[in-house]
């Protein structure tokens, strides 16, 4: 940056500027890790001009590239063409079509080779080592206004939700992502990741920072506790792991041996309400009737989340206490559905669990509560009978059920409608 500007600065400075595809520093810095193969940032830069040559033409492409370091170079080659990126909540392909139907006119990006009667595919060019040139560095700018990705809610309150995301909020948010990182562990550092690229929480820790920052990234997704251990051990230090709590459960369980990790970032779930929550610089949150209206560098104007917050510490540090739509009310008694959540969980022999509203009211006007555990081991009673230590009667679930597993999607979410589906089966 110029003048020694630091990149929220520059942002501030250059309010309508275009920004380069990739920071400056030394052309030969370690961008990613790919299967054992160290790859240079010159060389990354070089692979995405070459794709974005042979992109077809479009205003978007659904970008499913699995390999992190594919999904990268596919991102910011589309980006470089001029089209967004669209991510779908999964990869199912009524979820594809449903986001395609969306975006008339745009095609899908993978590394297979396949063929669609509906759908417009296209292979990703092979990432090959081909000779470089000095030209091959010349970095260039995408407009700060560019509209470059539309990610999805993965649609476990209702519908997935389009969430679009230009280039200059791209570099907000990764700016403050890098900053808090860097605070923690220093300049260089190296990430490993359980969660998938095209989920916007995947998106920004474990793929878009080594754009603004000298960070490398595994190209890989491990997914089995040996195979987190095994990733890890491909990277030097110090390491960064991104992933769920599904999967740190997962991990804690196993007993495998994880090499050194300088710092861990989950996704959210349940927590005792004791811990709090420290904000990124630059963020304010206010609490409303309704939910938090939130201001960020990241976003164009203030927005209302459906999360209901309280603030201490002159507001830098907050307690989740639910969302809006999980907040109950009956027979005169509040509660909410992440509380009685944690509460289950929080019961000795429980693995997993979740607490939810059904839609239909029972003959009286309510609309009854329901669970679904995992507890081998444990029966319906014994369940209900620790939560009656810890709720009110009013609201323990009935139904509650027992299960081998819930149907977590692969960031760790529970889909409603799946949720519904596996309580009818019962």
């Amino acid at each position: 940056m110029e003048n020694g500007l630091t990149t929220d600065a520059y942002q501030r400075a250059h309010p309508a500027a275009a920004w380069p595809l990739l920071s400056a520093g030394d052309p030969q810095r370690v961008l990613a890790w790919c299967e054992g193969e160290a790859i240079s940032a010159v060389r990354f830069h070089a692979q995405v001009r070459r794709v974005a040559a042979q992109l077809p033409s479009g205003a978007a492409a659904v970008n499913l590239c699995e390999n992190r370091y594919s999904f990268l170079v596919a991102f910011c080659a589309i980006a470089l063409r001029g089209q967004a990126n669209l991510l779908p909540p999964s990869r199912a392909p009524q979820a594809v079509a449903e986001v395609m139907a969306a975006h008339p006119g745009c095609y899908v990006l993978g590394e297979q080779d396949s063929t669609s009667a509906t759908h417009s595919c296209w292979q990703l060019p092979a990432l090959s080592a081909e000779p470089l040139t000095p030209e091959d560095f010349v970095l260039p700018q995408i407009p700060a206004d560019q509209l470059v990705a539309i990610g999805y809610t993965s649609g476990s309150t209702g519908a997935p939700r389009a969430n679009p995301k230009t280039w200059r909020s791209f570099h907000a948010s990764n700016a403050g992502n890098l900053r808090m990182l860097q605070g923690v562990i220093g300049k260089h550092f190296h990430v490993v990741a359980t969660v998938p690229p095209q989920h916007i929480y995947g998106l920004e820790m474990s793929v878009l920072l080594p754009l603004l920052g000298e960070i490398s990234i595994h190209a890989g997704r491990p997914f089995f506790p040996a195979d987190v251990a095994a990733a890890l051990a491909e990277v030097p230090e110090p390491r960064v792991l991104v992933t769920t709590p599904v999967h740190l459960r997962a991990l804690v369980a196993s007993g495998v041996e994880l090499p050194v990790l300088a710092a861990m970032v989950s996704a959210t779930a349940p927590l005792p309400t004791e811990l709090a929550w420290s904000l990124y610089d630059g963020v304010h949150l206010h609490p409303q009737p309704d939910g938090t209206l939130i201001e960020a560098p990241q976003l164009e104007q203030a927005l209302t989340l459906a999360d209901i917050v309280t603030l201490q510490d002159d507001g830098r540090r907050f307690q989740l206490r639910g969302r809006h739509a999980d907040m109950l009310e009956i027979a005169g008694k509040r509660a909410s559905l992440a509380d009685l959540t944690r509460r289950l969980l929080a019961i000795p022999g429980v693995r997993d669990g979740v607490v939810l509203q059904l839609d239909e009211a029972d003959t009286i006007g309510v609309r009854r509560i329901a669970a679904l555990a995992v507890a081998p081991g444990l029966d319906e009673h014994a369940i209900l009978a620790a939560l009656r230590c810890a709720v009110d009667p009013v609201f323990l679930p009935r139904p509650l059920r027992l299960v081998q597993a819930l149907p977590r999607n692969e960031t760790g979410k529970l889909p409603r409608q799946a949720l519904l589906g596996l309580l009818s089966q019962h």
